[in-house]
């Protein structure tokens, strides 16, 4: 039997299709304004929300591999200072978002997940109150200047989720 050699080569599974995420967050590198709600109690059907106006400041790491994000914000319900570790694995090619506030001065277990079609989803299992949650980290709405964040718990495996944590940024412009 004869071989066409114009038949085009099988390429490996997914080798166009495979996402290099390692950039994903160049976006956000530069300082931003941020207006931010959070919900009081989660979970436990508090409807009362809280809100802050502040800054991010997103310094690139590990030539992109990497970055920090420095939070400091303000409102009627007090100062927040949080500090925010993404790492990149090019092994599951998905990011790690490392979270800490001032107040206790601890990681909390990382948020994993990517980027698809320019929204990221992230999920971690943490505690509250003494019980397991799933926790969902939402980034989306990005543009050159502006961007959305949105984090979610559920105490029912994923069937249901309540957003707890909503944060609008908007680009500062460097004056010329």
């Amino acid at each position: 039997m004869q071989q066409n050699s114009h038949a085009p080569k099988p390429t490996p599974k997914n080798a166009s299709t495979e996402h290099d995420g390692q950039r994903d967050f160049d976006f956000e590198i530069g300082t931003w304004k941020t207006h931010l709600w959070r919900l009081v109690d989660p979970l436990t059907g508090s409807t009362k929300w809280v809100e802050y106006e502040g800054t991010s400041i997103v310094r690139k790491i590990w030539d992109g591999r990497g970055n920090l994000v420095e939070l400091v914000a303000d409102g009627p319900a007090g100062h927040f200072e949080g500090l925010n570790l993404r790492l990149y694995n090019p092994q599951s090619r998905q990011w790690s978002l490392n979270f800490a506030g001032s107040k206790s001065g601890a990681l909390s277990p990382p948020t994993i997940g990517e980027f698809k079609e320019g929204h990221g989803e992230f999920f971690s299992q943490e505690t509250l109150n003494d019980r397991a949650i799933l926790v969902r980290f939402v980034i989306s709405d990005i543009t050159p200047d502006s961007c959305r964040f949105e984090q979610a718990f559920s105490d029912d495996g994923g069937k249901t989720w309540e957003v707890n944590w909503i944060a609008i940024d908007t680009r500062v412009k460097r004056e010329a």
